[in-house]
């Protein structure tokens, strides 16, 4: 498939291009330094701001599928949601039907499946702000009409992909202190690319 990864340069990102391309995925990377790549067969480079709607729109033509996985940059809360509004707009121009956005467990109702360290400490002092501008994104995917499936990884960690996780979307399915490699996170991500069995959803990933 023509897949469109934005957050390309972050870890998760970089699994996704990893793994897409060695499935033979045709992969755009949109970024805002197109140097932190290095280029290779398969993947195209776009440089581009993911605020800057007619670049976003450039870049979604064609595609097939439209990857997510945008961090906060660097404290400077409040661009991200933005950013997805203007995604959600290209896509709907350019046709692009599937979305598939990496979120976080502590956002919405996953919170109440965290344990009492995670949701007493660990979110309100440490993931409070990110927690906010994701569960703003989340609201405006939801609101779209895109094939879209939300991904809520556990806590990220490096490490190989295993292919073996949980796939959680029973708000009453507790979950503790929730962790997973990015790589699996990935794993997730490309398996879902035209599957329907969690289409509308958050899907909490966890070990």
């Amino acid at each position: 498939m023509k897949l469109l990864v934005f957050g390309a340069t972050g870890k998760t990102g970089r699994a996704l291009l990893e793994q897409g391309l060695a499935q033979g995925h045709a992969v755009t990377a949109f970024v805002r330094n197109p140097a932190a790549l290095e280029a290779q067969a398969g993947l195209t480079i776009i440089s581009g701001d993911v605020t800057d709607a007619a670049a976003v729109s450039r870049a979604v033509a064609g595609q097939e599928a439209v990857l997510s996985a945008l961090g906060p940059r660097g404290g400077n809360y409040g661009v991200l949601p933005g950013g997805v509004q203007i995604i959600i707009a290209a896509m709907k121009q350019a046709g692009v039907k599937r979305l598939i956005h990496v979120s976080s467990y502590g956002v919405g109702d996953s919170l109440a499946q965290m344990g009492w360290v995670s949701r007493k400490i660990v979110v309100p002092f440490f993931l409070r702000k990110a927690l906010d501008e994701k569960e703003i994104e989340e609201g405006i995917i939801r609101a779209s009409d895109l094939d879209w499936i939300i991904v809520r990884p556990g806590g990220l960690e490096d490490g190989a992909r295993t292919g073996v996780y949980r796939c959680i979307t029973d708000p009453l399915t507790k979950v503790g202190q929730p962790r997973i490699a990015r790589a699996d996170v990935a794993d997730f991500i490309l398996k879902n690319l035209v599957d329907e069995h969690f289409l509308h959803q958050a899907v909490g990933l966890n070990y």
